[in-house]
């Protein structure tokens, strides 16, 4: 399984970008996703996750009600949409495939992982 994250780059506060994961198998459909990410001098953080229906989303509290996460089954794809962005966000993002259907905050419940995104925010 290979997920490829696009869609970073810099963006100023206040902002918002899209983030997208593409993953090249068909599992990842009966799998939870996940987003996380790593600021520079920082530990690998949680941000979000998504079931395998896409009905069940949970996020970190610091990006409640500015992130969303979606996923398109069809496509091999989930997303993750962020809005209001400030410096705190700045970070390399990463999704994971998760060995549940729910996802969930653990990073040991993710067995595949893709090679990041870099999001700055920054004026």
């Amino acid at each position: 399984v290979q997920l490829q994250a696009s869609g970073g780059g810099l963006v100023q506060p206040g902002g918002s970008l899209r983030l997208s994961c593409a993953v090249s198998r068909r599992t990842s459909s009966n799998n939870g996703m996940g987003w996380f990410r790593q600021a520079p001098g920082k530990d690998r953080e949680f941000v979000g996750s998504i079931n395998w229906r896409g009905g069940s989303t949970i996020y970190a509290d610091n990006v409640q009600g500015r992130f969303t996460i979606s996923r398109d089954n069809a496509k091999n794809t989930v997303y993750l949409q962020m809005n209001s962005l400030n410096a705190e966000d700045t970070a390399v993002y990463y999704c994971a495939v998760s060995r549940s259907s729910y996802g969930g905050r653990d990073m040991s419940n993710y067995n595949y992982w893709g090679q990041g995104t870099l999001v700055t925010v920054s004026s």
